[in-house]
Formats: structure tokens, C-alpha cells, sequence
């Protein structure tokens, strides 16, 4: 735990300095519906302000041809840092980067998001399991797409997720968080993801205590 604590700050710190290229091209040609067009699912170069951008580099899920597709991006740190917790930070930019507005080439290209504008993410609560994020609307009540957007696209971020398993996120309530993860059927299906997740609860360590973690998600 220290040293992935270790190897989050350091990310963060060097996210602060880096400057990065554009947004990677992903040839992915997919089927829309039962007409025979097509969609190209790849951008034809960086965005305009990319090479720019100071940030850290992440891909970010996004919706082409009704599945999810990833796209590299050099992500800015958010101006305004409401939490000095080097994880929420970086969920942070990964939500403002889901939410912005695509560029021309990404929408040539057949890309489209659902993230909501305005969502914000906070540190856990007390006796929230270890690596919770609590969101500022309850998952469960975003658009399936949306949800599955960012449950893949927090699970693939070394900064955020402390391992391959599903993403735990709550809301700004009471509520219990859940366990999300980012499946195949996930990702080509994201529409049809589940309802609710799995509730996140303590499993005891081989001390016989009791260890803050995920238990897996359904399929």
C-alpha cells in the first residue's frame, strides 16, 4: 500500500510538469445498426490545443458505433483543486476530460460522450472501503453509458485503481458504495449495464481483521 501510495504521488507530481502529444488514432470500424454504414471510430491527428496541454497522459472512454472506445489524451490537471488527495485529483480530471466537449476530428470520426457536465468526485467517507470515490450523483442514477464510460475509464487508471477488479463508487448520500467493474460485455454493450453494482463490504485479512475492500462485482 506504501508503495503504491508512493507511485500515485509521484504521478500526480509529474502530471503537474508534463507536457504531452495529442490524442492516439484507434482504428476500430464498427457496424451502426442494421444499415451497412460505417463509422471510422479514429481521429485524423491531435486536437487542436493538445500539444499545448500540461497534464498527465490517460485514455479515456468513449462511445463509437454504441460500444466504447479508447482514446489517449494528455489530460490538464483541474484549476481548481478542491482535494489535495492525489487520487481524487486525478478521478477529477478524468471526469472533466469525459465531460468536454469533443473536438472536430473525434466527431468526424463518429465519437460521442454522455458523461453529464458538472459531476465531481470526493474523497471516501468513514468506514467507506479502501479506494471508494463518492461521486456527485449517485451511479446508479446516471445514464448506463455514462456509468460505463466512467467505471472504465477510473478502472484503467494505475492512479486510481490499485489493481485489475472493479472501481467502488458511492454517491453524496448515506448510501453504501458499490463495486462497478469494466467488463467485455461492459464495453461493448454499455447501454446494458447493470442497474446497481455489487455492495462494496470488508473482507478480513489473514490476521482475522477486518480489511476495507471490494467484493467482485457481478457479470
Amino acid at each position: 500500500m506504501a508503495a503504491w501510495k508512493r507511485r500515485t504521488a509521484a504521478l500526480v507530481m509529474g502530471a503537474l510538469a508534463l507536457s504531452g502529444c495529442g490524442i492516439r488514432a484507434t482504428t476500430v470500424p464498427v457496424d451502426v445498426g442494421a444499415a451497412p454504414s460505417r463509422v471510422s471510430c479514429e481521429t485524423a491527428g491531435q486536437s487542436a490545443g493538445q500539444s499545448e496541454v500540461q497534464g498527465f497522459r490517460a485514455t479515456v472512454e468513449l462511445v463509437c458505433g454504441s460500444q466504447l472506445v479508447g482514446v489517449e489524451r494528455v489530460v490538464p490537471i483541474p484549476e481548481k483543486r478542491a482535494s489535495r488527495d492525489a487520487v481524487v485529483l486525478i478521478a477529477q480530471a478524468l471526469l472533466e476530460e469525459l465531460e468536454r466537449s469533443l473536438s472536430a476530428e473525434e466527431r468526424d470520426g463518429g465519437f460521442t460522450t454522455s458523461v453529464p457536465d458538472q459531476l465531481s468526485a470526493s474523497p471516501a467517507r468513514p468506514g467507506d472501503p479502501a479506494g471508494t470515490l463518492r461521486l456527485s450523483r449517485k451511479p446508479e442514477d446516471l445514464p448506463p453509458v455514462a456509468l460505463a464510460q466512467i467505471v472504465c475509464t477510473l478502472s484503467a487508471s494505475d492512479a486510481v485503481s490499485a489493481g485489475p477488479g472493479p472501481v467502488v463508487l458511492g454517491g453524496p448520500n448515506a448510501d453504501p458504495p458499490r463495486a462497478w467493474e469494466c467488463t467485455d460485455a461492459v464495453r461493448s454493450r454499455p447501454e446494458s449495464v447493470p442497474t446497481l453494482g455489487d455492495l462494496a463490504s470488508p473482507t478480513p485479512t489473514a490476521s482475522g481483521s477486518p480489511s476495507p475492500s471490494p467484493s467482485p462485482s457481478a457479470t
